[in-house]
């Protein structure tokens, strides 16, 4: 009798390739109710401190006690909405119908980045847009970065129905919006970013695999059977040289720690690579993926915890972070 069993070897990763561009895209949940508001945001990695916090989760061994937690600072200036783009439902999906485009557009800031769609509809002939076939809208936004001159454009999408999400759009078009707008303290959020890359790596490297001894014939640094004798093809789960890192991760259920203006985080000469903070910025709980510098974005849970924990911090290190 055949044995079945689970396919050996994990398939998340794969394929193991570069990323397309330096900043992820996202999918967004669907949130019911008519509430409406933006279901994500982007902020850029500036590194890493530690705070001190009461444990407030009554199913963990440390409840009510005093516990240190590596804390990632993320720097959230605010997103520019230059526009919003409406999608009408086709059998072979989403298809854009049109682009409201904002009439006070910084065009220096989207010189080098055109993502519009087809249509373009200017802000004052917002009658043309035709509501009845609409069944999605997003908002078309830019960052405005406090170090480099080139933002990044992405959409974000929103809750509610459409004629909600349509009456939103128009009172935030050309204007900007906050991290306070989107999220709180003690929220979950998924973090999608781009990891560091290490460029062309073995595959001692890149899997881990074990070093052969001196007595080993031909080459060292690889595996000691790719595969069958009969097969006729080696196996994509053989491990083998190629990208290692700079690839789109996704880590979910990060929790907010705290929201806070620059001058309560800044710490002692800056944070490494980074600098001075300017904007207003986000403690994410743990670890996020990518180098200092990096936009990280963030959306709602998609797989929430059934309850938020609050949050009671006692004290936030701002001691000098140089050579760490």
């Amino acid at each position: 009798m055949r044995e079945h069993r689970p396919k050996r070897g994990g398939r998340a990763f794969y394929p193991r390739k570069r990323a397309k561009r330096i900043y992820p895209e996202q999918n967004f949940p669907k949130i019911p109710g008519d509430e409406v508001k933006p279901l994500g945001f982007a902020g850029y990695k500036a590194g890493m401190t530690h705070v001190l916090l009461l444990d407030q989760d009554s199913n963990s061994p440390t409840y009510k006690t005093q516990i240190a937690r590596a804390v990632t600072v993320l720097e959230c200036p605010p997103l520019t909405v230059f526009g919003f783009r409406c999608y009408t439902k086709t059998y072979e999906g989403l298809k854009t119908l049109c682009d409201v485009i904002a009439s006070n557009l910084d065009k220096k800031k989207l010189l080098r980045k055109t993502t519009l769609g087809r249509g373009k509809i200017p802000e004052t002939k917002l009658e043309e847009v035709e509501l009845d076939k609409v069944s999605e809208i997003r908002l078309l936004c830019h960052t405005n970065p406090p170090f480099k001159k080139t933002p990044e454009i992405f959409e974000l999408a929103l809750s509610g129905n459409v004629s909600a999400q349509f009456e939103y759009a128009k009172s935030v078009l050309g204007k900007t919006v906050s991290i306070g707008d989107v999220f709180s303290e003690g929220d979950y959020i998924d973090v999608t970013a781009v990891t560091k890359g290490h460029g062309f790596e073995g595959p001692v490297v890149r899997f881990g695999i074990k070093l052969h001894g001196r007595k080993m014939k031909q080459m060292h640094r690889h595996v000691g059977c790719l595969g069958d004798r009969r097969r006729g093809r080696i196996l994509p789960t053989v491990p083998a040289a190629g990208q290692h890192g700079f690839q789109t991760r996704t880590e979910l259920n990060k929790r907010i720690l705290k929201v806070l203006p620059p001058e309560e985080i800044n710490v002692s000469g800056g944070f490494p690579h980074y600098g001075i903070v300017k904007n207003t910025c986000v403690l994410i709980d743990g670890s996020v993926p990518g180098p200092r510098k990096r936009l990280v974005r963030m959306r709602v849970a998609i797989r929430a915890p059934p309850k938020k924990v609050p949050v009671q911090i006692a004290y936030i290190s701002t001691s000098s972070k140089q050579g760490a």
